[in-house]
């Protein structure tokens, strides 16, 4: 069998039985060989026996959510290709070929492009249209250089055993973007082919919730861009601190007639020690990713963590912390030098914010050093 036409399904019985149909037409009229597969979350409407009742298979999903029905669903399928749809009337199942043919040229996934294809007026509300998807559609393409222009098309086909060996396991909205990203990560080859949306044909509202999954959606992506989530990020402001600290440290400068002194001398040292936390979590996620393969290993990145050793971060760590101490002595020297009476705060808070900024980096990188042997320890297994 060539092809499953997978629909997730909770209490869909006002559109499933013309999605059905559609799907069914299109195997008999292009000649592909398939099945309709419905999984089913757990409908009390009688979406089970319409489904049985038009000639698909139904396979029931006991877990709950759009992400575990299509895993569930996708685990069931006998086809070698799948291509899975809501199952709400709002795709048409009857034009399908673009997406096999894709499939047949050996691409492992192939994304519906609701932009390119056609919206109809009222199918995707104007947040969605106009903010959710293009933004959500360009974080995806710049953290994870994704090709495709409608990141969260509902309609996609892939080759099912290629999808499996992902091993997806988001079971929420947020499912749609786990299985781009990872494929994306594991380097598959992506393409995308136009198709139209309109509005569903149900008089209940969807089970999408704006805010709430596109805070899901927008989450993931995040957690699986240590790079983007901390490390550049971290540079940006750590590098912002040090500039800062170098210049304002040797004395006050003027910018645009407002002057910067000791106390933006203060916020640059936040920003370097907080820049410096971002860069440390960035190592640890991308370590506990890899280890727990939710992130790919690579070998340049495998070289750098493991030229990170207890051993030299401790080194490091200690230098910063006793070049701190130093600058503290000379403030000390400084107070001493006016028989410990009344510092010009302006004077001695050049010596004191940096201390103080070398000695917490210092202080950040040996716990940090720490945190990461002991992620290296092997994982035991428990009786």
């Amino acid at each position: 069998m060539e092809l499953t036409i997978l629909m997730p399904c909770l209490n869909e019985a006002e559109t499933l039985a013309i999605c059905i149909r559609k799907a069914k037409s299109f195997l008999a009229e292009s000649g592909v060989s398939g099945e309709v597969l419905i999984a089913d979350n757990g409908s009390t409407d009688g979406s089970q026996q319409i489904a049985a009742a038009e000639g698909a298979r139904v396979v029931d999903v006991a877990e709950k959510g759009y992400g575990a029905a299509l895993i569930g669903g996708i685990r069931a399928a006998h086809g070698r290709f799948v291509v899975m749809g809501d199952a709400d009337d709002s795709y048409d199942f009857s034009r399908l070929m673009p997406f096999i043919e894709e499939l047949r040229r050996g691409n492992d996934l192939v994304m519906g492009n609701r932009f390119r294809g056609g919206i109809a007026p009222g199918a995707m509300p104007f947040l969605h249209k106009y903010l959710g998807n293009p933004v959500l559609s360009l974080v995806g393409r710049v953290f994870f250089g994704v090709q495709a222009r409608d990141f969260h098309c509902g309609l996609r086909g892939f080759d099912r055993q290629r999808i499996l060996s992902l091993e997806l396991s988001s079971t929420g909205m947020e499912f749609a973007s786990e299985m781009v990203v990872k494929a994306s990560l594991a380097q598959y080859r992506i393409a995308e082919v136009p198709t139209t949306l309109k509005p569903d044909g149900r008089s209940r509202p969807p089970h999408l919730r704006t805010w709430r999954d596109g805070w899901r959606h927008l989450r993931f992506l995040l957690l699986h861009s240590p790079r983007w989530l901390f490390l550049i990020p971290g540079f940006v402001l750590a590098g912002a601190g040090i500039l800062a600290m170098g210049v304002i440290g040797l004395r006050s400068i003027e910018v645009g007639g407002i002057n910067l002194d000791i106390h933006t001398l203060s916020y640059a040292g936040a920003a370097i020690v907080l820049g410096v936390q971002m860069i440390l979590f960035s190592v640890l996620t991308k370590l506990i990713g890899m280890r727990h393969g939710w992130l790919p290993e690579k070998p340049r990145t495998r070289w750098l963590l493991s030229a990170v050793t207890l051993e030299r971060g401790l080194v490091v760590a200690l230098i910063l912390f006793l070049a701190g101490v130093a600058l503290s002595l000379q403030a000390v020297r400084l107070w001493m030098s006016l028989d410990f009476g009344v510092l010009d705060p302006r004077e001695a808070m050049r010596w004191v914010i940096p201390s103080v900024t070398l000695m917490a980096v210092g202080g950040q990188l040996a716990l940090s050093v720490f945190v990461l042997e002991a992620l290296r320890l092997p994982i035991a297994t428990r009786k």
